[in-house]
């Protein structure tokens, strides 16, 4: 059944997708949910809303599942396979959405000024042959997972700020962009700082701009779920963004506030080490969980200017229907917009 679904909603997504502050809620009774995640940093709101019983406080019998790009997260979405998660808006979610599978309900990581957010990366060949700064990448190669994913959008945008023409790669899975970058296959590449960071310090790429720079604001990844629970779960729905935005509060008092010192910042690290970095050890581990740290939306705040600015592209470039509006994409009763 769950390969009928899936199937289903792949069918939904179209030919060219598929290649390519909250209310008290009431309390749900232990109701299971399924939750989609990457093992980055930036999910860490889930992880820890899991880990210190937040969505259990709720409610909630939570379950997080794993993935390794956004658009699979979607069509999860889509077929009943996952009810919540959490990543950037892809031409597979809006298509998705067009059809009335999906509704984006609150934000989750964004990028904030005066914190490292996304770094734009090259490889050493690239680098040693005098490209150290985004505009000297005209006519390059430029990784993405998918054709339409955020990885694509960042990428336009940086080409349309400096004027110059880009050649995407779609190569699905971050661990195989990785390797291409590394490896010299591709040019370019923009990623969370958790992992560019390190790639930069072991020499086999090099940081040569921010995301920020380009897109000021960006609503890098959305909180988001199935039409049928934004409409008709809306207990378990408010149910979850409180655990969830519980775990944001802990991580952004812990990581960036820092409001229990060192040790706090180590109880944190010792947290997502559980979910992130996982084939490391944990002294190892640590740096890396650190520099990723960035800004999720307190209470799962949605930048509605930024998300509308991201649609406009897609539809501009044609990887989603023109029809499309932001009222299939985005249910705003759930969290408080801004823009």
């Amino acid at each position: 059944m769950i390969e009928l679904n899936r199937r289903k909603a792949l069918a939904l997504m179209g030919g060219a997708a598929a290649a390519s502050a909250l209310a008290a809620p009431a309390i749900a009774a232990n109701r299971k949910i399924r939750v989609g995640a990457l093992r980055f940093t930036s999910h860490s709101g889930s992880f820890i809303a899991v880990e210190r019983g937040y969505f259990a406080d709720a409610g909630l019998d939570a379950e997080l599942v794993f993935f390794q790009a956004a658009q699979p997260m979607a069509v999860a979405i889509a077929s009943g396979d996952i009810d919540y998660a959490v990543t950037a808006i892809s031409g597979g979610l809006i298509s998705l959405a067009q059809k009335g599978a999906i509704k984006v309900i609150g934000g989750a990581l964004a990028e904030e000024e005066g914190i490292d957010g996304q770094q734009i990366l090259v490889s050493d060949a690239a680098f040693k042959a005098g490209i150290d700064h985004p505009s000297k990448l005209d006519g390059k190669s430029y990784g993405v997972t998918q054709t339409g994913s955020s990885f694509h959008y960042v990428g336009s945008q940086i080409a349309k700020a400096e004027g110059i023409e880009l050649s995407y790669k779609p190569l699905q899975k971050v661990g195989a962009v990785i390797g291409a970058l590394k490896s010299g296959q591709i040019d370019a590449w923009n990623i969370v700082p958790h992992i560019a960071k390190p790639l930069a310090g072991s020499g086999a790429v090099h940081i040569i701009g921010a995301v920020q720079d380009y897109i000021p604001n960006y609503q890098t990844t959305t909180v988001f779920t199935s039409a049928k629970n934004a409409a008709d779960e809306r207990a378990m729905t408010e149910s979850f963004l409180a655990g969830f935005s519980r775990g944001v509060d802990d991580y952004a008092a812990a990581m960036i506030d820092k409001t229990g010192g060192e040790a706090g910042v180590n109880e944190m690290v010792d947290l997502i080490h559980k979910y992130v970095y996982t084939d490391r050890p944990r002294e190892k581990a640590a740096p890396s969980i650190i520099n990723g740290t960035m800004r999720l939306n307190k209470n799962a705040a949605l930048n509605i200017a930024s998300v509308k600015d991201q649609l406009d592209w897609f539809k501009s470039e044609g990887l989603v229907d023109s029809s499309v509006s932001m009222d299939m994409l985005v249910d705003p009763s759930y969290v408080e917009t801004i823009g």
